[in-house]
C-alpha cells in the first residue's frame, strides 16, 4: 500500500461489474499528497460493510475532492460492461471538477478524459489512493442497491447487492426479471421476452 508521491493525486476504481442488477459507480478521489492522519485501509471486496462504512466518513474528510460516476443497467446493456466501466470513471473524474497531476486507474485499462492516467493491475489491493476510491464506490453502490431493495423487495438487493448469488437466481426465476436487471447478462437474458 506504499505509494510515495506529491501533488494531486487521482485514484478511481469502480464497483458493480459483476451483478446481475443495477449501475456500475465508479469514484475518483483527488488527495493533496499523502494525509499526515493514513489510515489503514485495503481493497473494498476485502473489508467487511462495517469496515467500509467506518473508513468512507474518513475518506470524505480527508480527500481534497471526491467525484462519483454512474452507469446505468441500460448503458451498461447497450455499450457492454468495460464500456459502461470507462464510462463510469470518465464521469467520475469529471464530478472532481479538477485535473489531477497523477491519476491512478484500476486494472489495466485508461480513460478518454485523462490519456496520460497510469493503469494499475489490481491497484485496489496494492495502493492506497486506490484502495480508497473503492471503499467510496462500494459504499455509494450498496446504498443504491439498498434503495432499489425498498421498490423491488422480492429480489432482496439489500442483501446481495444484485450479484449473482443462489438466493438472486431463485427470485430471478420466482419472479421473472426486475426493470433494473441487466438484459445482456447470463442469468438474466434467459428470461427476457424475446
Amino acid at each position: 500500500m506504499g505509494c510515495l508521491l506529491k501533488g494531486l493525486i487521482g485514484a478511481i476504481d469502480e464497483a458493480g461489474r459483476g451483478p446481475l442488477a443495477g449501475p456500475v459507480v465508479s469514484s475518483c478521489i483527488v488527495w493533496k499528497g499523502i494525509p499526515d492522519n493514513k489510515r489503514t485501509v485495503n481493497d473494498s471486496k476485502l473489508l467487511t460493510e462495517k469496515e467500509r462504512l467506518d473508513l468512507f466518513p474518513w475518506i470524505a474528510r480527508n480527500a481534497y475532492k471526491v467525484g462519483i460516476g454512474i452507469a446505468t443497467h441500460e448503458e451498461i446493456d447497450t455499450l457492454n460492461i468495460l464500456n459502461a466501466s470507462l464510462l463510469s470513471m470518465d464521469r467520475a473524474l469529471k464530478d472532481t471538477g479538477i485535473q489531477p497531476n497523477l491519476l491512478l486507474i484500476d486494472g489495466n485499462y485508461g480513460i478518454r478524459s485523462f490519456p496520460d492516467g497510469k493503469p494499475v493491475i489490481r491497484g485496489d489491493r496494492k495502493c492506497f489512493f486506490i484502495a480508497c476510491a473503492s471503499i467510496v464506490a462500494k459504499v455509494i453502490r450498496d446504498g443504491i442497491m439498498e434503495m432499489y431493495h425498498s421498490l423491488y423487495p422480492e429480489y432482496n438487493f439489500k442483501r446481495h447487492k444484485g450479484y449473482p448469488t443462489k438466493d438472486h437466481k431463485i427470485a430471478i426465476k420466482e419472479y421473472g426479471i426486475s426493470p433494473i436487471h441487466r438484459k445482456t447478462f447470463r442469468g438474466v437474458k434467459e428470461y427476457c421476452a424475446l
